[in-house]
């Protein structure tokens, strides 16, 4: 009896037993999972706080050597334009030089042409301003003259209808001035201009007025002897005078140059002085 009690007793703390070690295996089973859970989710954690940062420090290295390289380009492109606005700047300068050396060579002096305040064949105030924006050919001479003005003008004359005909040339106004203000009034020199063409502009003076002109021009000028009937000849300089639309004198024609010899070379004037504006207007 005592013996049964006693085996029975021992089978209860044998499943006791056998029950705190199923509880306890399973208890750290579980803990062990969980740590190693845990271990796991911290080392994906550093993972990825590890990759964050190097990303972050990628995009910021990148900012930075975009910056570096906007700054960089921005420093080159600033140089190149420095270098090739100045290197314009000098070529329009040796270009302005190089015009203005050309203007001055014509008949060998520095300064041929300029200013001058007249009246024109209608009576009214005529200056060279008056003149700008337009090519001229300009001659100096007087109504009473007998052969050398009336062929001079007559070749003017012929020479603007033939550049007129080029349409590779511009518009040309003929001009004439007389060297004689004692007689060549406004009257006369209207008159004078009208046996030759409509086209012309006739300018008359004072004295001291048409002294400037021909000052500027270097137009050498002077009255001869009076006969019994009060009637003489002026000697004066027998050239045509072509300036430009700036109111240079950038060429003349003797006496001996023809209509065509005129027009050829005013046309070749023309394109030349386009061809050098054409430059300096890109530069």
């Amino acid at each position: 009896m005592n013996f049964l009690r006693l085996s029975s007793k021992c089978k209860i703390v044998n499943k006791c037993l056998i029950h705190e070690v199923v509880s306890n295996f399973t208890t750290n089973s579980l803990a062990l999972r969980t740590g190693r859970n845990l271990n796991l989710n911290t080392s994906l954690l550093r993972v990825s706080k590890s990759t964050i940062f190097h990303q972050q420090n990628v995009q910021l290295s990148t900012s930075n050597r975009r910056i570096f390289f906007s700054w960089k380009s921005f420093f080159i492109s600033g140089t190149l334009l420095a270098l090739f606005g100045g290197t314009l700047l000098y070529l329009k300068e040796e270009k302005m030089k190089k015009m203005e050396k050309q203007r001055k060579k014509a008949l060998g002096q520095a300064a041929i042409g300029g200013k001058f305040d007249l009246i024109d064949h209608n009576g009214k105030r005529f200056t060279s301003y008056d003149l700008e924006g337009k090519w001229v050919l300009l001659y100096f001479g007087f109504t009473h003259c007998p052969d050398v003005c009336p062929d001079e003008l007559e070749k003017l004359i012929n020479a603007v209808e033939i550049i007129e005909g080029n349409k590779n040339a511009d518009q040309i106004q003929p001009v004439f001035i007389t060297v004689d203000p004692d007689r060549d009034d406004v009257a006369a020199v209207r008159e004078y201009i009208q046996e030759f063409s409509p086209k012309f502009i006739g300018l008359t003076g004072t004295k001291e007025q048409i002294n400037q002109a021909t000052r500027s021009y270097r137009v050498y000028y002077s009255a001869g002897p009076r006969d019994h009937e009060n009637d003489y000849i002026v000697d004066h300089t027998i050239i045509t005078y072509l300036i430009d639309p700036e109111g240079n004198m950038v060429d003349y024609y003797g006496q001996t140059k023809t209509a065509e010899d005129v027009a050829n070379g005013v046309v070749k004037s023309m394109q030349k002085y386009r061809k050098m504006n054409s430059r300096l207007g890109f530069l």
